[in-house]
């Protein structure tokens, strides 16, 4: 049993991962939210590489955490990892349910071009 929200999400994630495995064929874009900011990156689980990231944090991106912020995150995702000739992904939520800034995230990366 859990006792607070961060043993929750973990357990979310924990559950959620048995079902998904990124491949280099469909690599598995995980999501981060805090507070302030959300976190993506692209991982090949099969070799355990990141092949893109991206994040509220970078200067270049002068994105805030909220919704916007987000979508800004997930096109610059999705357009780093077809420069690595990613375009299908299979997508982790990380635990977080999905809507608000999360589904966003994955509004952008679909606008941008990622197939999930």
């Amino acid at each position: 049993m859990a006792n607070n929200k961060a043993d929750s999400r973990t357990a979310r994630h924990v559950r959620l991962r048995k079902k998904l495995q990124g491949t280099s064929e469909r690599p598995r874009p995980a999501i981060m939210r805090s507070l302030k900011h959300i976190y993506a990156q692209v991982i090949d689980d099969t070799t355990g590489r990141t092949l893109a990231a991206a994040s509220t944090q970078e200067k270049e991106l002068n994105a805030k955490g909220n919704r916007e912020g987000a979508k800004l995150v997930g096109a610059k995702l999705a357009e780093r990892a077809k420069g690595q000739g990613v375009s299908k992904v299979v997508f982790d939520r990380g635990g977080f349910r999905y809507h608000g800034r999360v589904a966003s995230l994955a509004d952008g990366a679909r606008e941008a071009g990622l197939e999930f």
